[in-house]
């Protein structure tokens, strides 16, 4: 499997997580903290597309996701400050999006040296 590929997969099953979870976030912040989370983390399932067919996306991305994989663990430790998120919750969480963070950042660097 290459890169991208790779790469989408493991964001796709984050994200499948991630729109279940919020998706039981109390009625108060659904509308808050539930529909930006979810908006960033679908953004950034739009990124790794572009990315992967527009090699000036790719080459100019990386600051632009990485600014949006930040919001995305900021609010989530909201989240699980506020108790929405459990410590499991958050711990998973902030694995995945390190992960992919890591796998984005090698692809695209080695997009733009190529």
């Amino acid at each position: 499997m290459d890169d991208e590929l790779q790469l989408f997969v493991k964001w796709t099953d984050f994200l499948k997580w991630l729109l279940n979870t919020t998706e039981k976030f109390p009625k108060k912040v659904r509308f808050t903290f539930t529909t930006r989370i979810d908006n960033l983390a679908l953004d950034i399932l739009e990124d790794i597309i572009e990315f992967r067919y527009d090699t000036y996306a790719r080459k100019t991305g990386f600051k632009m996701i990485n600014i949006k994989f930040e919001k995305l663990r900021i609010l989530l430790r909201i989240c699980h400050e506020q108790h929405y998120l459990s410590n499991k919750q958050f711990e998973y969480a902030m694995i995945h999006i390190n992960e992919v963070g890591r796998m984005t950042g090698a692809w695209l660097r080695g997009s733009a040296q190529a």
